[in-house]
């Protein structure tokens, strides 16, 4: 990936140098042979983006706690004098591969950038649009050597797109063929096709999206068609008009490209740039012209689905998913072995593994291969390690890899990646006005958007606004998770914008766009229209990820019959069936159905409660405060889902039970202090405590679904729902109660669900 091609001519404008690093850093020892280039554009020839070559592999650094004293240390490596200033969020575009390092803190006198201190190399939580550049002082180093020719022309290959023409310039979203581009100076140039290959056209696919090529239909691209019957080449003379008026626009940049197939990006592949006056290039050719196919989330045509469609029925269940990520396309790899779903340990994980990931899954090639469990910790088993793909496998499971043992890898070594997707526009048709920083504001779309169109601006009614929406809200802007979905926007009323545009937005959560949410189309329908009742959202990086130890509740269940006059504070919580009114208080019982709970934070940001502790309610009976009214909801089902008990659990006390090894607590109840769970700690709430159970007295013996859902009513953002629920079978007789087979909703396959939720019974209890 990293080793130099036909391309990296002497006249390469990318600055490099070599440094050979005589010492190494204790805790992080530099490569034997460490490399540093300038890249980016527009810039000039003493700043850019910070690229280092490690381990065979180009990468950039991350802006996190960037100094000037690391920019110095940089701009000596390359032989200037001192760095003048530092820049950060990708100011001279984002890179591709690798991001090798992250809070780098260099004291300033290092020799190497691999000296300073930093979180290792290839560990970050950063994405490429954090890269930092440098601006050296343009003064050379006396004496100081490099092999670099500067010129004043770039010849890197940063970005890519598609050109539809013709009749095809008018098509919608995404754009699967066209012209192939690269970005040059303050437009874009054309590729010469001469010598082209399908291996080229995957990569650009892979590049923009789209998980495979298809052949082109090249004689529409080609104006001398002479083969062509007289009445077809009438009907294309328009067609042809436009294709004439581009070629006469047409400018090379690229030929001689050869691509293996397997590259993650078109800088990779070997090739060549014109130079000079290109008036006569690309002689023998023509422009390079691919065709993508897209992935099922961005099919367009009925047709196109309805045999994607059928292809997925015929594969049955995929065996691998995305979990816990904030866009389309990124997520924790997640694989399904025998009927569980697992983990991907990460020891030698790369960006070909990633990419095989990508487009079995019906997205491009990868654009990271994260390690150190950057996308959240995933549960259950850790399925595979050490996966090697050659690139060119159709699925993960056709890579080597090896089988591991619960000592060989954690589930903080979980993997995650970050695909390449197609562009569909949906962030031009939605911002946020008012807010103090770009990620929070009123919502405000863009209607009426058709062609030659100008859109329309307007508000969202809050009415049925919640976490839901401003998930998808936030997933549309590009701005990660949803913090908050706010009904009330008064103290955001800083735009012209009046009108409420759409109304009855109603999400699963899962949309690429509020437009693809329920909602009454053109017929607004809004009780409060004016502009304080608009709804708003506050988005985040990075979300919390509850979910049940599933073993504790099967280990501790119980049944308990419980006096009346015991349950009075019960009662006041509404923590009995309904029954109980009618009792005979205090005299008689309840039957319970006790179980301890202990729900784990494995997300990326702390789980805190939506209300603040101004607004806590103090329950004088059991002398606590709820910070949520409801947390978890308790459920009896029968097999086929009807509803025969249930309960519910206010969070009387959101702390800090217990933490793993090297996590402080943060959260503590005593004294009224602050209330959450704190990633990678969790809350236990005892099977003893009050309301930590179901009312079962009025349940009739028989085989059920025992069903706890925390956050059921999505008060708090989370970055997976679907992990929510846990479900449990459980056979009660009358007098006694089995449970067994508990599990996290989304931890089996289809068909073992299925199994599952068809369970006969048991005849005896002895749970196999």
């Amino acid at each position: 990936m990293g080793s130099c091609r036909a391309w990296a001519l002497p006249e390469l404008l990318v600055l490099s140098v070599w440094l050979w690093v005589s010492s190494a850093s204790p805790t992080h020892p530099p490569s034997p042979a460490l490399r540093v280039r300038l890249a980016g554009y527009p810039r000039k020839h003493n700043e850019g983006r910070v690229e280092l070559f490690y381990n065979d592999e180009w990468g950039t650094i991350c802006d996190d706690d960037f100094t000037l004293a690391n920019a110095h240390v940089l701009c000596r490596h390359l032989g200037f004098v001192a760095a003048t200033g530092w820049a950060h969020s990708a100011k001279y575009g984002k890179g591709v591969g690798r991001i090798w390092l992250d809070n780098v803190n260099c004291a300033g006198g290092e020799k190497s950038i691999g000296d300073c201190k930093h979180r290792g190399w290839g560990n970050s939580d950063c994405s490429h649009e954090e890269d930092a550049g440098v601006i050296c002082k343009d003064e050379r180093i006396p004496g100081f050597k490099d092999s670099n020719v500067i010129e004043t022309e770039p010849s890197h290959v940063e970005e890519v797109r598609l050109r539809a023409v013709g009749a095809g310039a008018r098509r919608q979203l995404p754009v699967t063929e066209g012209i192939v581009e690269v970005r040059y100076k303050d437009g874009w140039a054309q590729i010469c096709d001469e010598g082209w290959s399908s291996h080229n056209s995957r990569v650009v696919c892979g590049m923009l999206g789209f998980p495979a090529e298809k052949k082109v239909n090249k004689n529409f691209y080609k104006l001398a068609s002479k083969s062509q019957p007289k009445q077809k080449r009438r009907e294309d003379v328009g067609s042809k008009k436009r294709l004439l008026a581009e070629r006469q626009q047409l400018r090379y940049r690229l030929h001689s490209v050869s691509c293996a197939g397997t590259e993650g990006h078109l800088s990779m592949c070997a090739f060549q740039f014109y130079r000079g006056n290109v008036s006569a290039a690309c002689s023998g050719g023509s422009a390079a012209v691919v065709s993508c196919v897209p992935g099922p989330l961005f099919a367009t045509g009925s047709a196109h689905k309805k045999k994607q469609r059928q292809q997925r029925q015929q594969q049955g269940q995929p065996r691998i998913r995305l979990k816990g990520g904030a866009k389309v396309g990124e997520g924790r790899v997640e694989v399904l072995k025998g009927s569980e779903w697992g983990t991907i340990c990460d020891d030698r994980w790369n960006l070909l593994s990633a990419s095989v990931v990508c487009r079995e899954l019906g997205f491009g090639s990868a654009k990271e291969a994260l390690t150190g469990a950057r996308m959240g910790q995933g549960t259950g088993p850790i399925h595979m390690n050490e996966v090697q793909c050659l690139g060119t496998e159709k699925s993960l499971w056709s890579c080597s890899f090896k089988n591991i043992t619960q000592e060989d890898c954690k589930h903080t070594e979980d993997v995650a990646v970050r695909c390449n997707v197609p562009y569909m526009g949906y962030e031009t048709l939605i911002r946020l006005s008012g807010g103090r920083s770009r990620f929070e504001g009123r919502v405000e779309v863009a209607v009426g958007a058709g062609a030659g169109e100008q859109p329309r601006w307007g508000l969202v009614c809050s009415e049925g606004w919640g976490t839901l929406e401003a998930m998808v809200a936030c997933r549309q802007l590009g701005l990660g998770f949803a913090n908050h979905g706010l009904q009330e926007t008064w103290y955001w009323d800083a735009s012209n914008v009046t009108e409420m545009v759409l109304s009855g937005v109603k999400c699963t959560g899962h949309e690429m766009s509020l437009s693809h949410c329920q909602h009454h189309g053109s017929s607004l329908n809004c009780r409060n229209t004016g502009t304080r009742y608009a709804a708003g959202v506050i988005c985040s990086e990075t979300a919390s990820d509850l979910l049940l130890h599933a073993p504790l509740v099967q280990e501790t269940a119980y049944i308990e019959d419980r006096p009346l006059h015991m349950l009075y504070c019960a009662a006041e919580e509404s923590c009995l069936s309904s029954s109980a009114r009618l009792a005979n208080w205090p005299y008689g019982h309840r039957r319970l159905l006790r179980f301890s709970s202990q729900i784990h934070n494995n997300g990326r940001a702390d789980f805190r409660p939506k209300a603040g502790r101004h607004s806590w309610v103090w329950h004088e009976c059991h002398r606590h405060y709820h910070s949520m009214d409801i947390f978890t909801h308790y459920d009896i089902l029968t097999p086929n889902g009807t509803k025969v008990a249930e309960g519910h659990k206010a969070s009387f006390c959101l702390e800090d039970t217990e933490c793993e090894e090297d996590v402080a607590k943060r959260y503590e109840c005593a004294n009224f202090g602050e209330q959450g769970i704190t990633v990678g700690c969790w809350d236990l709430y005892r099977h003893d405590i009050d309301c930590q159970w179901i009312d079962i007295t009025d349940v009739k013996p028989g085989n059920y679904i025992l069903q706890v859902v925390i956050n059921p009513n999505f008060e708090v953002a989370e970055s997976d729902f679907t992990n929510n629920a846990m479900k449990c079978n459980c056979k009660y007789d009358g007098h006694r109660i089995w449970v067994h087979s508990c599990h996290i909703g989304d931890a089996l396959s289809e068909e073992a669900n299925r199994r599952f939720e068809q369970y006969p019974g048991q005849l005896n209890n002895q749970i196999s």
